[in-house]
């Protein structure tokens, strides 16, 4: 069984004898009991992000007058904020998680912390399930790069920061120029071999912060914001070199010698039309023109 950690809870109420009541029925718990007189204020203290509880008395607070349940559900918290009303009237509050009638005495109340903690914590570990699945379906398990889906994504987004901040941004396709006879001659597990290999040496060679993502096969994808012309070539001829200078050994057989080409696709001026996917099929089309030049070369163009 998971342990509980102790909740702040915000009590939003003004009748000192109903705040009493509570204070008592809760006393002897682990939990922090935050008393607050309005909605602002509990507005201000769920926006400080460490209180997930709150406790509200619609009979004799501004709950109903100010919208606070509906303006709670409209902000961005980390994790959903669980709301307890206390009340004496039948079909007033909306949008609330439970609802405690009036009279009550204080075992009721007990048992509903109890149950909304198991919620909190049954609804934190689907956040976490629900973020894992979407990190995994983001990225590459082989290379552990961005698979297409998000590097077009993450590209995007650097697109749209590049065209805020007035950058110019490249695009850089990488394409192993070998690897098709390597993967008929040893086959898909040696392929997979010279991928990760291959991934290792992009990585070292490129800065910790690039937008790297693997976009098929053994072709690579990289988005700079902030560099243009010949400085992305630099880049890619540093990968080149990189690739160039593994070595895979098989099995009797000399070492493989992997060669890479680079295709860049540079734009200096991004404008609100500009998007992303036709720079990469840019960038794409310059590798296959290097990879026809003989390759084990960079290709640039200025779109």
């Amino acid at each position: 069984m998971e342990k509980r950690c102790a909740m702040n809870i915000l009590v939003l109420e003004n009748d000192p004898k109903e705040l009493a009541v509570i204070q008592q029925a809760l006393s002897g718990q682990s939990n922090q009991i935050t008393p607050v007189g309005s909605s602002a204020q509990v507005l201000q203290a769920l926006q400080g992000g460490n209180v997930r509880f709150v406790i509200a008395d619609s009979d004799n607070t501004d709950l109903l007058q100010s919208q606070l349940i509906p303006r709670i559900r409209e902000l961005q918290t980390a994790e959903p904020v669980y709301v307890l009303v206390v009340t004496s009237k039948d079909g007033v509050v909306t949008g609330m998680d439970d609802v405690l009638h009036r009279p009550y005495i204080a075992a009721d109340l007990k048992n509903r912390i109890d149950i909304a903690e198991r919620i909190m914590v049954l609804t934190s570990r689907l956040a976490k399930a629900r973020a894992q699945m979407e990190s995994q379906a983001a990225f590459d398990s082989l290379t552990g790069f961005m698979n297409r889906t998000g590097f077009l994504r993450q590209a995007a987004g650097e697109l749209e920061r590049s065209r805020r901040a007035s950058l110019s941004l490249s695009l850089i396709a990488l394409d192993i120029d070998n690897f098709k006879i390597i993967n008929d001659k040893f086959g898909m597990k040696l392929g997979d071999d010279v991928l990760e290999v291959v991934a290792k040496a992009i990585r070292e060679k490129s800065r910790p912060y690039d937008c790297i993502g693997r976009w098929s096969g053994d072709e690579f994808v990289l988005a700079l914001p902030g560099v243009i012309g010949a400085d992305a070539e630099k880049v890619a001829g540093r990968i080149i070199a990189g690739v160039r200078g593994t070595r895979i050994e098989v099995p009797d057989e000399p070492p493989l010698n992997v060669k890479m080409s680079a295709g860049i696709a540079s734009i200096l001026r991004i404008t609100s039309t500009t998007e992303v996917e036709p720079i990469i099929q840019s960038a794409l089309q310059a590798v296959a023109r290097a990879k026809e030049d003989g390759g084990n070369q960079v290709f640039l163009v200025y779109l």
